[in-house]
């Protein structure tokens, strides 16, 4: 009787400890100190937001993740919330970026984690195992097409084109004047969650924000065909790959993950949620958190 009560104590103390509070932590990413969020134990899973959010954009996931013995590391992007926030255009060029994943993951004593992003984290994810492969052991990807499937829309899909002109808006100089938090965070639609967003946009870097779009997305339909500055020619994806997307997403179009299949060299899922929009992980919350813990599951 007491062995069963002592093994149960020490059970529910196993599972407090893996499902309490996130943690703060820093990693460096030369002068860049890039805050994260950590919570669990087990295999390591690096979660990339994107534009405009932070790290608690993944809550969910990551209790989902925790509870199926993973251990989830969710960043601040630079220009973000409470990470660093430098100055310049180039600074956020996507090997600084890259840079700042590899940080985190060093940070946490592994030397590859499971890599998951949602628009800007997206693509920074992609790149990361293009031009990193050796930090990625699996890959998800939310809402943003593959480097070579988001080129040919550029080049070819009107609607795309016609769907990418806030990112023109955003690379004009001083438009982060028509910029504020409340603006920002208007897309939460959980009232109880805004407040969080609005503080977190507060503490964030306008220009910053959209120094990603300034430095890395394309300024023509053309350009979209290169790769960015300093990153591998090959657009080759090495890992397992799971690409979710909602199809009523207004900025970035589902026909681009036609065809990502011809850029992996591994087994690749797509899976579409046809009533969710850009922010999937938040439109089909519950859908998209089994999906992924399933996914993972299938491949561990």
């Amino acid at each position: 009787m007491i062995r069963t009560i002592m093994a149960m104590a020490a059970a529910l103390a196993l599972a407090g400890a893996a499902h309490a509070a996130p943690q703060d932590r820093f990693a460096a990413n030369g002068d860049v100190k890039i805050h994260y969020a950590v919570e669990g134990r087990g295999p390591l899973v690096v979660l990339l937001h994107g534009f405009p959010d932070y790290w608690g954009t993944w809550k969910p996931l990551m209790a989902e993740l925790n509870r199926a013995g993973y251990r989830t590391a969710a960043l601040d992007l630079r220009g973000y919330n409470l990470s660093d926030k430098p100055q310049g255009e180039a600074a956020y060029a996507m090997p600084n970026l890259i840079g700042d994943v590899a940080a985190v993951i060093a940070a946490e004593g592994q030397k590859s984690a499971v890599v998951v992003g949602h628009d800007w984290g997206a693509a920074i994810a992609w790149q990361v195992a293009m031009n990193r492969p050796d930090l990625v052991n699996r890959l998800v990807i939310m809402s943003v097409p593959h480097p070579a499937g988001f080129a040919r829309e550029m080049a070819s899909n009107k609607a795309q084109q016609e769907n990418s002109q806030y990112a023109r808006n955003f690379q004009q100089p001083g438009f982060e004047k028509n910029l504020t938090a409340e603006g920002l965070a208007n897309w939460v639609k959980d009232p109880a969650e805004k407040p969080a967003y609005v503080e977190a946009f507060r503490r964030s870097d306008f220009t910053a924000m959209l120094n990603y779009y300034r430095a890395n997305y394309p300024r023509g339909a053309g350009e979209a065909t290169a790769p960015p500055a300093g990153m591998a020619a090959s657009n080759r994806v090495k890992v397992p790959t799971l690409v979710i997307h909602g199809m009523k997403d207004t900025a970035l179009n589902a026909a681009g993950h036609s065809g990502t299949w011809d850029h992996v060299d591994a087994d690749t899922t797509i899976v579409m949620f046809p009533d969710a929009a850009h922010f999937v992980q938040h439109d089909a919350r519950d859908q998209v958190n089994r999906t992924v813990r399933d996914w993972l599951a299938a491949r561990r």
